[in-house]
């Protein structure tokens, strides 16, 4: 199977890696200067799960050949302008972004049918070019198709990913793969962006640990409104409570950094969710206020 990663970013660099490593023909779609770092120098993962290791997928900042699947694993921010990297149609099309809206963008960008509901639970960062590091002992990789076209196509894609030693759970329902996810990240990403504090201290400052737990309760009900009919607020505060105490989020490390946190791409799309519906989050959008003023960068548009 033919695989391009779109990203080769913390996520996108770690899946690209262990494809590589078990001989999948990948190639890594990038910005002229990452990829020219990745082909001169390959690409380094440390990986608390699946070693050290150097890869050495192709690298091009232009997709024209064809390829049975595409992985994209940017930020969500940057998907516009990076789908301009992408020249062909790939048979299926497996999104690792963070939120929502990023469905809609490839659906009018790719034959519909082909795109897949994913997501990836994973700690993984990349400090510099060509170089990614998984932090944390969990790994998953959630997918579904939406059309019997896709179905030959998803489970070739599974099959590689497997085979590289990334778990990979194939589910039954499109809104189940992007709220499983969506309910716990968005609690972990609010409130450790909106205190800076890590999970260990959320959970154990009472104050705090409400918000997390309304921040789950709100998003759920928002999700079952959306058609995942089994997110369940306990099992959302049980995965959190099997974290380790050290668990921050991608968004505080953006603020940390100076960079843009996807305020947008993760409340933002639960809190447009349930404008949809007519439901309230007062929790969610209490701490997304507190977020935008830390990180001096607006609050997400919602239509009501």
């Amino acid at each position: 199977m033919s695989i391009a990663v779109l990203g080769p970013g913390g996520v996108g660099g770690l899946v690209a890696g262990a494809l590589d490593r078990a001989g999948t023909d990948v190639v890594v779609v990038a910005r002229d200067s990452t990829a020219e770092v990745i082909a001169e120098r390959g690409l380094r993962v440390d990986s608390v799960m699946l070693g050290e290791f150097l890869a050495r997928p192709r690298a091009v900042a232009l997709l024209e050949g064809p390829v049975d699947a595409l992985i994209v694993a940017t930020k969500a921010s940057g998907l516009a302008l990076a789908l301009e990297r992408i020249g062909t149609e790939p048979t299926v099309v497996l999104p690792l972004l963070n939120g929502l809206d990023h469905m809609a963008v490839l659906r009018e960008r790719f034959a519909p049918e082909s795109v897949l509901a994913g997501s990836i639970r994973v700690e993984a960062d990349r400090p510099r070019p060509g170089v990614v590091v998984h932090t944390s002992p969990f790994l998953l990789i959630d997918m579904a198709a939406g059309d019997p076209s896709a179905l030959a196509g998803m489970e070739a894609l599974e099959q590689a990913l497997t085979t590289a030693g990334l778990p990979v759970r194939v589910l039954d329902s499109q809104p189940r793969v992007m709220w499983s996810k969506l309910v716990r990240l968005n609690a972990l990403a609010c409130t450790t962006s909106a205190y800076d504090k890590l999970l260990g201290e959320i959970r154990a400052t009472p104050e705090l640990r409400a918000d997390l737990e309304g921040a789950i309760e709100e998003a759920c009900a928002v999700g079952r409104a959306e058609g995942a009919q089994d997110v369940d607020p306990a099992t959302a505060i049980a995965e959190l409570e099997m974290a380790h105490d050290t668990l921050g989020s991608s968004m505080q490390r953006d603020i940390a950094a100076g960079r843009t946190p996807e305020l947008d791409a993760i409340p933002g799309s639960v809190l447009r969710a349930a404008a949809r519906h007519g439901l309230e989050c007062p929790t969610i959008e209490r701490l997304v206020g507190m977020i935008a003023a830390r990180a001096g960068v607006p609050v997400p548009a919602i239509a009501r």
